[in-house]
């Protein structure tokens, strides 16, 4: 079952979906979804490279009332940051060699805690993820032009 329009309603195991034809449109998607986010709230970014998941990441730290600037924390796994109404964890996982190093960094407690957590490649750590969880798909469709995007939200 596909939705357009309810960012909102993410528990149920149906895919929403969103249109970007531009870097602004994923930033506001990334921060409409922050803007409803609630304490243990886990999203799962996933998507090739240059699809705009730093964008993404950008417009939900912004959607949590972060004002400095979102990085992916490639090199250092993750990001905490303390200033918006709730913690955000933001991990990006690509370089993970093992699944156990993220429990060295605390992932279960981060993302069992009273914060917000974006993991970035959480593909990549299936065996790692939280029961429930909302994935986020961002997809090219060349054919609906180079600054297309489609993002899938999808609970589960």
């Amino acid at each position: 079952m596909l939705k357009q329009d309810r960012i909102e309603d993410r528990t149920l195991s149906e895919t929403i979906i969103k249109n970007s034809y531009s870097a602004e449109d994923t930033y506001q998607i990334g921060y409409q979804l922050a803007a409803n986010a609630k304490p243990g709230d886990v999203f799962c970014l996933i998507g090739d490279l240059g699809v705009g998941k730093t964008v993404f990441s950008q417009g939900f730290g912004a959607g949590l009332g972060i004002e400095e600037p979102i990085n992916s924390p490639t090199f250092t796994i993750v990001q905490v940051y303390d200033e918006g109404r709730l913690p955000f964890y933001h991990f990006d996982v690509y370089r993970i060699a093992d699944e156990d190093e993220l429990f060295e960094i605390g992932f279960e407690e981060m993302t069992d805690g009273d914060g917000v957590s974006l993991i970035e490649w959480a593909n990549l750590i299936p065996g790692s993820l939280p029961e429930h969880y909302t994935e986020i798909l961002i997809e090219k469709e060349l054919e609906q032009g180079f600054d297309y995007r489609k993002v899938s939200i999808t609970g589960r």
